[in-house]
């Protein structure tokens, strides 16, 4: 692995990507939303992750973080392994779910492709995370995040994407709390 793909500033604050193996379409369901959200969320209160800018898109997560117990690769190492778990057992357990048989064999083809992984393998391995080192390059990742939706055709404005931390910077928080990230005007 590249030293370009790694945490090396344990303190620092990164820009991190990772999507769902083959980019397949998950995040289609509010369920699928909401477990990682939660997820999120108990990462911020028991892992120490500080949540300053995020994005779910269908097929891939944005987020912008720090660990404030300065273990990043672990936060989101724990992350990616219970929300891989969390969400196989939802499309599963879904009975409205009509790509399960689908979903579950791709996730258990790709997994078969990894001698580290059991049954089903969910996330691509890879985060790319980049640390952001000054509140130039934090702004122009924010944009990148928030217009990831809006350049990918599925509304006009940032902040009118459900799961967006656009939403937050214009004062709405009624889907997820995150952190303010301070030296940001």
């Amino acid at each position: 692995m590249s030293r370009n793909y790694k945490f090396l500033n344990t303190k620092g604050v990164y820009f991190v990507s990772f999507a769902t193996v083959y980019w397949m379409d998950v995040f289609t369901r509010p369920l699928y939303m909401v477990v990682l959200e939660e997820s999120l969320q108990y990462c911020r209160k028991e892992k120490g992750m500080e949540l300053y800018a995020y994005c779910f898109m269908p097929n891939h997560i944005h987020l912008i973080f720090r660990s404030a117990n300065e273990d990043p690769s672990g936060v989101l190492r724990d992350f990616k392994k219970y929300t891989s778990k969390k969400l196989v057992k939802a499309i599963n357990d879904h009975l409205g779910e009509s790509r399960k048989e689908w979903l579950l064999w791709m996730f258990e083809r790709a997994g078969k492709k990894k001698g580290n992984v059991s049954r089903y393998q969910f996330w691509q391995h890879h985060n790319k995370p980049i640390e952001l080192w000054s509140t130039a390059v934090i702004k122009q990742k924010l944009d990148y995040i928030h217009n990831n939706p809006v350049k990918a055709g599925f509304v006009s404005r940032p902040e009118d994407w459900k799961y967006s931390s656009a939403r937050n910077y214009q004062d709405d928080h009624t889907v997820m709390e995150i952190d303010t990230i301070g030296f940001l005007g």
